[in-house]
Parts: structure tokens; sequence; C-alpha cells
């Protein structure tokens, strides 16, 4: 399934990828810029162009050249840079343009350029390699007991797997330019600052994971992220329910995930933490959490919590909860099933009712196990939220509490946002700058 990668801004501290609206306009003026000017106003437009023939999937160079307000023949100048370093390639196929004149569509290379994503979760590790045009080319899980496990352990185990996944996309002519970690709990500047399921405090992920690479044979840069935030952007670029691109996303694990997307763009806050939901205290006299507060909403609705309350053995997880809670019967494990989902409906619509009255999204995404269950979670949470949401906008079937699409998880994510880097900048990823 491929993705599109939204224009770069403020969920990476980057150069941005201007849109349309913003168009740079010297290599379509008469006037040549300054010498200083040029290269850098040529990289832009790279980006610019790239950018298009990744959003569309197909286009001709004529139509790069009218949605972006360049001349065709700086577009031709671009897009030869483009094919030279592998970013974009011919497709075969023509489309009539203007006057009857046929054009040769440009899609992103197939080969050459990736991204590889790597979610580390309390119980599996995941590796995803994705394409320029961000379709998803391989992807390998290898389960694991990661809770309370040494952090350079983990990282190895994860630097091993990422190998695996080295060597099959050079088999396949893919030449990842970047790794990036997506995390659980609190990530900035490739610091696992805390992560309780994880039992993880001050960790250099990002760092650990490099040098375990490199002890591999593999140098890599090395991103990192929240692995709610890396979900949350899966969601973005696979297309959120119903187009929207202002939504809170719910990561349903061991833990209790958030994030938060506005107008298309993540909201980290001040200092990176934002969305923080599990730990939203939703009953000030409720049980002790791992984070040291009390009554937190992973407390109730989190996956330990969950089939606790439903009777069910770790063990066997949420597919047999899902299984549980669906049957109709009156068997006593059944009821419990169904009270435990509903109990934490009702906890998720307490949560979320505070979420939606301070941003106003247009959805909430269930992500996570809760995508499971998301049929049996609704409706309790749907009753809150209607009872909660002042601007009375959550009505009955209003049908804004979704369930995520499968395509979009947090070790997409975290593989999609090394590839929008590539996009916002091609030539700092092969090539060089010449003068428009």
């Amino acid at each position: 399934m491929t993705q599109n990668l939204p224009p770069a801004g403020r969920t990476v501290p980057r150069r941005p990828v201007p849109g349309a609206a913003g168009a740079v306009r010297a290599e379509s003026t008469g006037r040549r810029p300054g010498r200083t000017d040029a290269p850098g106003v040529r990289r832009l437009n790279l980006s610019r162009v790239a950018r298009a023939v990744h959003d569309e999937a197909e286009i001709t160079r004529a139509a790069v050249a009218e949605r972006l307000g360049l001349t065709r023949a700086a577009v031709s100048s671009l897009v030869e840079q483009l094919m030279a370093a592998g970013f974009v390639a011919e497709s075969g196929k023509t489309f009539s343009g203007q006057a009857g004149r046929p054009g040769t569509a440009l899609t992103m290379a197939r080969t050459g350029h990736a991204g590889l994503g790597v979610s580390v979760d309390v119980d599996a590790l995941t590796v995803c390699l994705v394409d320029l045009a961000g379709t998803e080319r391989l992807r390998l899980t290898e389960a694991g007991r990661h809770a309370g496990a040494d952090p350079r352990a983990v990282l190895r185990d994860a630097a091993l797997l990422t190998g695996r996944a080295l060597r099959t996309a050079a088999r396949e002519g893919l030449a990842p330019v970047g790794v990036d970690l997506a995390l659980p709990g609190l990530v900035a500047e490739g610091i696992v600052r805390q992560a309780p399921n994880l039992g993880w405090n001050a960790v250099p992920a990002a760092e650990l994971f490099a040098q375990a690479l490199r002890d591999d044979g593999a140098q890599l840069p090395v991103g990192s992220d929240n692995e709610a935030n890396s979900a949350a952007l899966a969601q973005l670029w696979a297309g959120a329910p119903g187009g929207a691109r202002t939504f809170v996303y719910l990561s349903g694990d061991i833990g209790v995930g958030g994030a938060v997307v506005l107008d298309g763009e993540l909201l980290r806050g001040a200092h990176g933490f934002a969305g923080e939901i599990g730990h939203l205290v939703v009953d000030p006299n409720g049980p002790d959490c791992r984070c040291g507060s009390r009554g937190c909403l992973e407390r109730y609705a989190g996956q330990d919590a969950l089939l606790h309350a439903a009777g069910v053995d770790p063990r066997d997880g949420i597919a047999v909860l899902a299984r549980r809670a669906a049957d109709g019967s009156g068997a006593p494990e059944a009821r419990r099933a169904r009270d435990a989902v509903e109990q934490a409906g009702t906890m998720l619509g307490v949560a979320l009712s505070g979420a939606v009255n301070l941003l106003d999204p247009e959805t909430v995404v269930l992500g996570g196990f809760y995508r499971e269950l998301a049929d049996r979670l609704a409706p309790a949470a749907e009753r809150e939220l209607q009872r909660r949401v002042v601007s009375g906008l959550w009505g009955a079937g209003s049908g804004r509490l979704s369930a995520a699409s499968p395509a979009g998880d947090a070790a997409r994510g975290a593989a999609g946002q090394v590839l929008r880097r590539v996009l916002a900048d091609p030539l700092a990823y092969g090539g060089a700058a010449s003068a428009p």
C-alpha cells in the first residue's frame, strides 16, 4: 500500500517543503538571480518537484510546471537532476496535454533511496521498509519480553532485526538512507526520558541503537520519536477517517499512548511530550499507576488492566478478549468480558471528552489493540462524549470515533518520517546543486 507523506513542517525541525501557494519562482522569471541565491532557490524547487511527483503518484512535467508555477524548461531541468540522482523515474505511460501534446508520466523511483522504521514495544520489535513512493516493501516482527530488560540488549536485538531488513533491501535494489525509532514513553532528542512500561529512564536510545547497528556492520543516521506520534503521522499519510486533518489518535497497548494532529501538523508541545493521554487522571482516588500518579486512564483502559478486569490470561491476549466480548451468550466469561470492555470504553470517553473540549478535533482515531475492539468500545465512549462535550457537536451516530487504518502503525510512520526528510531536501541525499 502507498502512503502520501504530507508537506514537511513543524513536526521535524528541518527545512520545510514550501507549497504551491509559496512558490519560489526564480527559475521561471526572465531575470537570473544572484549567484549566492541560485543554488538555494534550485534546492527548494527540487524539493517541490519531488514532492509534487510523490503526491500525485503519476504526473507529467507539464502538470508539475502548472501546479508549481514554474516554466516547463525549469521543471525539465529539475526533473533531469532528480532522475540522475535516482529519485524520480518515467513510468512509461503517456498522457495527453494541451493542444494534444502527449507527456510522459513521472513517478517516484521504486529502487534506490528508501526509509526504515523500527518500533520497540513491550512485547515485540517491528521493522518496516518503505520505498520513495511510500510503498511498504518489507515488514519483520520479532516477539520478545522487553519490560524491565536491559535497554542495550533490546536495542541490540532491534539492530540485528534491522540488519536482516537491510540485507533484504539490498537484494531488492533499495538503499535505506536512514532509520527512525518509534519508542513508547517520553522521547526527546534521541533519549527516552521515561517509559514506565519498559522500565526505562534517561536511556539514550538513538545512540545505543546506532552503535548496535555499527557493531553489526551498518552505519545509518538514526532518528527517534514517540510511538503514538509515529502512528498518528502514519494515519495522516494513509488517510485518516473522513480525510480528517485535525484529530486525536489513541494507541492501545500495554499502556495508552496518544497524539494530536492539528491541520495536518503534529502537536508536540513545548518539550515534545504532548499527547500523553494515558496518564490523564480519570479518578483521583483510583489505583496507583507506574508513572507515580493515581487513577490514570492507563489503569482502566490499558491492555493489562483490561485483560485483568475481563479475567483473561495475559498470555491469551486481546484476541481472546475480543472473541469473548463478541459472544452474545449469557456465559459468565462472556458477560465479564463485555463488562470490562464497556468500563474501559466509559473511561476512554471521560478522558477523550476533555481532549475534545480542549482541541475540537474532527475525529478521534482508535489505534493499537483498540482498533480490534472499536465496535465494542465505541458505544460506552460515545455516551460519555455526548454527555460531556460542551459544543453539542458529538451527537449520537456522528461517526467521529473511528478505528484506525491498518495501513498506519508506528513502524510505518517512523519509516515515513525518514522519507519525509528526503523529500524536504533531496540534495542532502544525492546529487549536486547547479545554477538554475
